[in-house]
């Protein structure tokens, strides 16, 4: 039996959810499996059942599971009591591995953030920013961070959730000690779109990069393997700086299953490449020019906002 702690911080409960779609997979695992603490779904207090206690404590268990990225003191010292607390930590999900979603929030700094939800909208009446200290609320942290910038990951499960592939993939290796077999290729190695090259030529509106605005080109009546790859037709596809694992084993990229361009959801490739960079390179070998993206840090950073190079712009 081995003790699991699961917690969530920076998150919106969609990793959580991808374990329970295990199905069957977590019928056949849970009786090796004990969760010790998991809070989006069993009742366990961080100061006791009844408040009892005079620190934040989280159960010792073997794994800890963590989803969501690191956004405030509250995230940060849940995460270091939950490292403390586990042998092996597995960061579940993009926001987790990259910083996610919210970490788009890292090109511009926290003070425009506030004045922007709390001074700058229609509906909000103007005051000064919440007071940590007087509303019993956490005080934000100036960037929103992968888990790993705080603290040791064992190992990590990228996805905007995470395919129940590759989450039961990390569970049983553990329990056979073993290391997981996870994807380490880009979306493009397992894609099956048609590529037919630049000197083809680009089949996209007016040859230049844009986003889906208009739909690909393809029949709807013949399978992906004769649709024509989605950069080549001039969409923003980020399969090229995306890990795979999407689809699962065996399946397609889902994006580009639904004849859509992939968004980017797991993150990048690796920990040590640079999506600004390898992007350039993408580009260029399929007879694109990188100065025709449009919103270059939103796209780029869309999924990695913790981990890109350039940190802020101009507020």
């Amino acid at each position: 039996m081995v003790k699991i702690a699961g917690e969530w911080l920076n998150s919106c409960s969609g990793c959580e959810i991808a374990i329970l779609n295990l199905g069957e997979t977590l019928l056949t695992l849970l009786p090796e499996l004990e969760f010790v603490h998991l809070p989006v779904l069993t009742d366990n207090k961080y100061f006791g059942q009844t408040g009892e206690r005079d620190a934040l404590t989280i159960p010792r268990a073997v794994v800890g599971i963590v989803s969501g990225g690191v956004r405030n003191e509250e995230h940060l010292e849940v995460l270091r009591e939950l490292r403390a607390k586990t042998d092996v930590l597995v960061a579940l999900g993009t926001c987790a591995t990259a910083g996610g979603i919210p970490a788009l929030a890292n090109q511009t700094s926290a003070a425009s953030m506030r004045e922007l939800v709390y001074r700058g909208q229609p509906s909000t009446v103007p005051g000064p920013d919440p007071d940590p200290s007087r509303h019993h609320i956490p005080a934000m942290l100036e960037t929103c961070d992968a888990v790993s910038q705080h603290v040791k990951v064992d190992l990590s499960v990228p996805g905007c959730p995470p395919h129940p592939d590759w989450i039961a993939e990390a569970i049983v290796s553990l329990l056979e000690g073993r290391a997981p077999a996870m994807p380490e290729r880009s979306v493009c190695d397992g894609c099956p779109t048609r590529r037919l090259g630049p000197d083809s030529g680009c089949a996209g509106a007016g040859g230049t990069l844009h986003r889906l605005l208009e739909q690909p080109a393809f029949d709807p009546d013949k399978g992906l393997e004769e649709m024509r790859c989605l950069l080549e037709q001039g969409f923003m596809c980020m399969g090229p700086v995306t890990r795979r694992g999407c689809g699962g084993r065996e399946g397609a990229p889902r994006c580009i299953a639904a004849r859509v361009p992939c968004r980017g959801c797991y993150g990048p490739v690796n920990a040590h490449s640079l999506p600004f960079v390898d992007y350039v390179g993408a580009l260029t070998a399929v007879g694109q020019s990188y100065a025709d993206m449009p919103d270059k840090p939103g796209y780029l950073s869309r999924f990695n906002g913790s981990h890109t190079i350039i940190r802020k712009l101009e507020d």
